[in-house]
């Protein structure tokens, strides 16, 4: 990503007042002063407008520091990669503290990157260049934090050593300088009491002395670290706005242009922050705990009172611990607010950054898909995890995890789908998975399915969520994205963008190139199973191509019992709803008509869509007064109308859903059935007679006695067509189908396979109160 190489170049205009700064004397006369002065003029005074008097310096004292520093920028066009050596910074200011603990690593530390060894090789190269600048600040820092009473005359000191660089620069190098001899002291804190050599140098700095009177302390040290932790996190956002991508950001853009003009006043304040903290240890160091305690200082060591003295003016009866507790707790502030100010413009600009981003990958995402490959590495890199130094594929065989080249050159189905799959739809795709590894002898009919779990990028991540992705990853047998957050947000809107993926699952296909078969194969793998491999769209014309409205399409071997009376060529009734009267009535009647008209009659009840609890009780009912033979498992049911539900889907995808075709119109006719109630579809053997509404199928064999006379010249067959077709057309019954917005692909418009007229299209919310339902809508 190309770098923002020049944004620190840019020197912010400034208005200067020609008068002299004021010193710094008594912290109560400068609160006062700044009370009567107004708020301090910067370039977030608008945002950040004090009217607590908390300020270090007046509205002109700002304009006059600013002018003194803009004066010593003098860069020579020094380009620093500073993110190396901020790195290590982070580390060591987050490890200086009294008690660390050596299992804790924060967000920013070396110890949860993946690339934290490449950073500290680039941070040893760049240092190479740098390590004499980083030692002569944290001489010069010391030097004077001892022996210069303004802080202001050191920052100044410190911004004309690092003149020639840029602004960020200016600022880590300062800091780096810092965490040297900060580190060093909480280093030698922490060691001493078990190192020789360490104990003899902590001796030299009078940290024994220091560490024995931790308890008074306490609160300076938990002041500077609030003071460090601002200036670290305003660090941070600083080099941010740096490593933003020229590609999308200018710096005439409002949000960078604003940055542009207050970095370098949240630089100088930054360093008088680090200049402050230097203070605090050097003189801790420098004159032992009883800096802090004011009697002993006054009974024991009239040299650190004259010092004392020296630094703060006693006469107005300000003690030590007040005068830091108050300049800590000003900077902490002034650099926080500066901090807030900048992380709105950051947020801008990442925003800004994120769209151009987004816009631009959704156009090449569709652009990878045009381009010949060597293999389907790029693809599956950018569909799952770009980074190579992580494993992202969850291996279901051996439960370990995998890096992407088990992949590399192998036909690809990509199983898309939410957390919320069905045990249906996980039994019957582990079925058909395993029976293509049992049968599938020939290397190039092999496929490897690798789930790819979608969440929501709007809606927060849960543990209950995160149990739920656990359980489904361990009962796949195939491969899985080892975590949902590895799926890069952009990459789910172009899923759905491209493969219309919404909610229900669906199977994207790709060669070994990285080509994609099949923009959704799930119908094809409901139809036909593995017989449908390599699950192309020819593969798809040519088996439909073969098949014909027959039964064996709609069971498709899914029960022993119904294939051995398909081959004993019997009359078969499929009937499904949830009206048990009607079954009841239905199969009485049905029965007493092959009695009268002496065929052999099988029943077989295959339920509802949906309503998988009232389902379920028409099951139970039909087995205890054995009206006929039932599925007994839900999953059959389920995917018998998944199946039917797929043959129109597949046509509608191959844009086959032609009105002239018959076994489309027979498909539609089904389908539209099962959302009015009962039906009922009569067959000899495979051949499909007829189907139709409840209310015909049971008119039918009711008035038996009004067609049978048909029989001896028309044959059984043709006479109860001609009667069913005769009252299905005086019923005139409607149609209506019912396409779920999660489906993904819906047609645009359809005929009615009963009058071919164009259907009207409406807008339903549906709520079956069934949270198991056979095929949920939601």
């Amino acid at each position: 990503m190309e770098s923002f190489s020049n944004f620190m170049k840019g020197i912010p205009p400034l208005t200067t007042e020609k008068k002299p700064l004021t010193p710094l004397t008594n912290p109560m006369q400068q609160q006062k002063q700044n009370q009567m002065v107004g708020p301090i003029h910067n370039p977030v005074q608008q945002q950040h407008t004090r009217s607590d008097g908390n300020s270090i310096f007046s509205a002109s004292d700002d304009n006059v520091i600013m002018k003194q520093v803009v004066d010593t920028h003098l860069p020579d066009g020094t380009d620093v990669d500073v993110r190396p050596l901020l790195d290590i910074i982070q580390d060591i200011l987050r490890h200086a503290t009294i008690n660390p603990d050596p299992l804790s690593s924060g967000p920013h530390t070396n110890g949860d990157k993946p690339n934290g060894k490449q950073h500290q090789t680039n941070a040893i190269v760049m240092l190479h260049s740098l390590s004499h600048i980083i030692d002569k600040l944290a001489s010069e820092m010391a030097f004077k934090c001892l022996t210069v009473t303004d802080g202001h005359t050191t920052a100044l000191a410190l911004f004309h050593t690092v003149g020639n660089f840029h602004w960020d620069a200016k600022l880590v190098l300062t800091l780096a300088a810092f965490a040297l001899n900060y580190g060093e002291f909480w280093l030698l804190a922490q060691i001493y009491s078990s190192n020789q050599l360490a104990k003899s140098m902590a001796i030299l700095k009078q940290v024994p002395t220091i560490m024995e009177h931790t308890a008074p302390l306490k609160p300076r040290f938990e002041a500077l670290k609030k003071l460090i932790h601002s200036i670290l996190e305003l660090t941070i956002c600083i080099v941010q706005f740096k490593e933003l991508p020229s590609t999308y950001i200018t710096p005439d853009m409002p949000a960078m242009s604003s940055a542009i003009n207050t970095i370098p006043t949240a630089v100088y304040w930054n360093i008088r922050g680090i200049v402050t903290c230097a203070t605090q240890i050097a003189h801790l160091t420098s004159m032992g705990h009883e800096y802090i305690n004011f009697e002993p200082i006054l009974k024991n060591n009239i040299y650190n009172v004259h010092r004392l003295i020296k630094l703060w003016d006693f006469r107005y009866g300000i003690s030590s611990t007040e005068m830091q507790s108050w300049e800590l707790s000003s900077l902490t502030s002034k650099i926080d607010h500066i901090h807030e100010f900048l992380r709105r413009q950051l947020e801008n600009c990442n925003r800004v950054v994120g769209e151009k981003k987004e816009i631009e990958f959704r156009r090449s995402f569709n652009q990878l898909f045009e381009t010949s490959h060597m293999d389907n590495m790029k693809i599956l890199k950018i569909l799952i995890s770009p980074r190579d130094d992580i494993q992202p594929l969850f291996d279901g065989n051996t439960k370990t995890r995998v890096s992407l080249e088990v992949l590399r050159r192998r036909n690809v189905l990509l199983l898309i789908s939410g957390l919320d799959m069905s045990r249906e739809e996980l039994s019957i795709l582990e079925e058909i998975y395993n029976e293509s590894r049992i049968h599938g002898s020939r290397t190039n009919a092999l496929y490897e399915v690798v789930w790819m779990p979608i969440v929501d990028p709007s809606v927060n991540y849960t543990n209950e969520m995160d149990m739920k992705f656990e359980e489904m990853k361990e009962k796949m047998p195939w491969y899985s994205v080892s975590h949902p957050s590895i799926i890069d947000k952009v990459v789910i809107k172009c899923i759905g963008d491209r493969w219309h993926f919404r909610k229900r699952p669906i199977l994207v296909v790709l060669d070994p190139q990285g080509k994609e078969l099949s923009p959704n194969a799930i119908h094809m793998m409901w139809i036909w199973g593995s017989n449908a491999f390599p699950f192309t769209f020819m593969k798809e014309e040519l088996l439909w191509r073969d098949e014909t409205w027959r039964l064996e399409l709609l069971v498709s071997g899914m029960d022993p019992t119904i294939d051995n009376w398909i081959r004993e060529d019997k009359y078969i009734f499929l009937f499904g709803g949830d009206d048990i009267e009607w079954i009841r009535k239905f199969t009485t009647t049905a029965r007493a008509m092959a009695t009268a008209a002496r065929i052999p009659l099988e029943m077989a009840y295959v339920g509802k869509s949906k309503k998988k609890e009232s389902v379920r009780r028409a099951v139970a009912t039909i087995n205890v007064e054995k009206l006929s033979y039932s599925w007994q498992e839900p999953t059959l049911m389920w995917f018998f109308w998944t199946r039917l539900e797929s043959m129109l889907y597949s046509k509608i995808q191959l844009k086959k859903a032609d009105d002239q075709d018959p076994m489309m119109q027979q498909i539609k006719k089904l389908l539209s059935y099962d959302k009015d109630g009962s039906w009922a579809l009569f067959c000899r053997g495979s051949k499909i007679l007829t189907n139709g509404h409840g209310t015909t199928m049971m008119q039918t064999p009711s008035d038996f006695d009004l067609w049978k006379k048909d029989i001896g010249t028309k044959g059984f067959d043709l006479s109860f067509m001609e009667y069913h077709d005769k009252l299905h057309v005086a019923a005139n019954n409607c149609c209506r189908f019912e396409f779920p917005v999660a489906a993904g692909r819906v047609p645009d418009g359809m005929r009615c396979p009963e009058c071919h007229r164009v259907m009207e299209k409406h807008i339903a919310f549906l709520c079956c109160h069934d949270q198991e339902g056979l095929l949920e809508l939601d």
